[in-house]
């Protein structure tokens, strides 16, 4: 095996950010992922209006891939309902776009894409299904699933879990959720909608293992249960035809943040920061933890020195988010928070510049 660097593992947002600013840098990266053809991410599908800076900054403009304009918050709690606006234009966008995208960019910058599954990582070799990949600096990006040799950390007695539904183009659907995000809130959980490109409605829930085995560990019996005690949900689940396809991710380390690494090992995107997806604020992390590992790398930095810095700077977002998140799985939690929400919309503008890397 010839050494080279560096090697990225994972095309997502953050592994996509880091080889087009390795590429601009005079790198040349390699960018192993273990599919051809790039699928729909479970997390993801919201971009907030600094991820679009950082898409634009990267060479991708979002309302060039047809991405749903969003200009207002709601949360909804029970019979409580308040929205805020945005302080500048979000945008609902599919994984699929978004990635495929990100992809074409970073290919054509210069970036070698290699197809091939990772086994395990470690320090200066990745061991995949097809080869081994030696490098001097490996940049870890493989979102929200753990690799063998680099596992994270996991949440003890009742962990969350990640749900996701895409709900078919519908024009009632469409005049619900035009031009806003909606936050659902309930006891031990949380869904979010967005429209996407295409006009249909991602659903994505973070919910307690706990909630799902209420339902006796079924998805469908569980979104019935749901939509049966909240009406507002209840009325969006209405368009959802049967058999529609779940995609779930077990046990996400929501509030995990990497403070150490190996020397070599750039860890980013989920593998740096996991912040609860109620934030609205993943594909900014992970965006911008690309892009910073790869200055670090440019400019000599380690590994180690690059992951203690990113730390202290997703501290106060991820923290954040957590505590919205404990005050919101609680009815009466999230009760406060939109009553908060309508009283003084002014505080969920605050808490959306908070959470914001």
């Amino acid at each position: 095996m010839r050494r080279k660097a560096p090697l990225i593992v994972g095309a997502g947002p953050a592994g996509c950010l880091a080889a087009i600013a390795l590429c601009r840098g005079g790198a040349e990266p390699r960018l192993l992922d273990r599919d051809e053809k790039v699928g729909d991410a479970l997390c993801g599908g919201f971009l907030s209006w600094r991820t679009a800076q950082s898409l634009r900054g990267a060479g991708v403009e979002p309302e060039a891939l047809g991405a749903h304009p969003v200009e207002s918050l709601a949360l909804i709690a029970g019979d409580f309902e308040a929205t805020a606006a945005l302080p500048s234009s979000g945008f609902g966008l599919s994984r699929r776009a978004l990635d495929s995208a990100l992809r074409r960019r970073a290919v054509g910058e210069g970036a070698r894409l290699i197809v091939d599954r990772v086994r395990s990582v470690q320090p200066d070799i990745v061991e995949g299904e097809e080869d081994d990949y030696a490098a001097e600096a490996i940049f870890l990006a493989s979102g929200k699933h753990d690799v063998r040799g680099q596992a994270r950390p996991r949440e003890g007695d009742d962990p969350a879990l990640g749900l996701r539904i895409r709900i078919p183009a519908h024009d009632a659907l469409h005049a619900l959720l035009s031009g806003r995000i909606e936050l659902h809130l309930f006891r031990g959980g949380y869904a979010g909608i967005v429209l996407q490109e295409d006009g249909s409605a991602n659903v994505c829930l973070a919910l307690r293992k706990s909630l799902l085995a209420g339902a006796s560990g079924q998805p469908p019996a569980l979104l019935d249960r749901l939509a049966a005690t909240y009406p507002a949900f209840g009325e969006r689940m209405a368009f959802a035809p049967p058999g529609l396809t779940f995609d779930t991710v077990g046990s996400v380390p929501y509030g995990f943040i990497a403070e150490t690494t190996d020397p070599g090992l750039y860890r980013i995107g989920d593998q740096a920061a996991v912040i609860p997806s109620l934030a609205g604020e993943g594909m900014g992390i992970a965006m911008d933890s690309g892009n910073a590992a790869a200055r670090a790398w440019l400019a000599g930095r380690s590994a180690p020195w690059f992951q203690a810095d990113f730390a202290v700077r997703a501290e106060r977002p991820v923290r954040v988010a957590q505590l919205i998140w404990r005050i919101a799985e609680a009815e009466a939690g999230a009760r406060l928070l939109t009553a908060a929400t309508r009283a003084v919309p002014s505080l969920a503008r605050a808490a959306m510049a908070l959470t914001r890397i």
